[in-house]
């Protein structure tokens, strides 16, 4: 079994992605962002598929040293949450980052606060939720396997690419997770390129998909390319 994401639709309606991808799987993680944004449950419940969503990531950050900010950003985390609980889902979203190197540890200690408020809403919502590895860029936190501490024991989700490009995925892949996002990358740039157009060993990644018991997200950036991996790991 396998899912895909949304984001290979991203440029097209929800109801459209929908529409193609779940003629491929009935696993579809969400990216609510631009066009697929979820102000409610409503066009989930128009297919039998089972869902992720990926929270908003764009303007929101849960490590903010702004109070106002953070507490927002959980506001919107909620927001899925009450939306993923509808539809008996999950939510993956990203640790947050901080904007300059000597407000690291204040950053870490705000990311602490928000995944307490956190753990609290996906009691009330009956949600479980995961928290991803970063790519490769400056001030985003959770971008090496040295990191994990940082969320306790809030579930783990392992992109695969992002690990790849911080030149870590085998300590990553020693590490138990709950969500995997499947995309491929020379170790450079963060393309979300399809399975096999890269440098990375799939092999090593899929034994620790298959460990961890989990249905992994092709994360691609376009339908092509989804099409491509899924043939090239043997999913179809």
């Amino acid at each position: 079994m396998f899912a895909v994401s949304t984001f290979c639709l991203h440029a097209v309606p929800l109801e459209s992605a929908l529409n193609e991808l779940t003629a491929i799987t009935d696993h579809i993680e969400v990216m609510d962002e631009g066009l697929h944004h979820l102000g409610n449950a409503d066009i989930l419940k128009n297919y039998s598929a089972r869902y992720t969503i990926h929270a908003p990531s764009r303007g929101t950050n849960l490590a903010s040293l702004l109070e106002p900010i953070r507490r927002a950003s959980v506001d919107v985390m909620a927001d899925c949450f009450r939306i993923a609980g509808e539809v008996n889902g999950s939510v993956v979203l990203h640790p947050g980052y901080f904007a300059w190197e000597e407000e690291r540890t204040k950053a870490e200690q705000q990311l602490v606060r928000s995944l307490a408020d956190l753990h609290r809403l996906a009691a009330e919502f009956s949600v479980e939720f995961f928290v991803e590895n970063m790519g490769n860029w400056q001030y985003f936190l959770l971008k090496t396997p040295a990191e994990l501490p940082l969320i306790g024991a809030t579930a783990f989700a392992l992109d695969v690419g992002h690990a790849h490009q911080n030149h870590c995925l085998a300590g990553f892949l020693a590490c138990p997770a709950r969500h995997y996002h499947l995309h491929d990358n020379d170790g450079s740039d963060d393309t979300h390129a399809a399975i096999g157009e890269g440098t990375i060993d799939f092999g090593p990644v899929m034994q620790a998909v298959r460990r961890d018991g989990v249905v992994p997200v092709i994360e691609v950036a376009d339908l092509p390319g989804v099409k491509k991996s899924i043939e090239r790991l043997g999913l179809c």
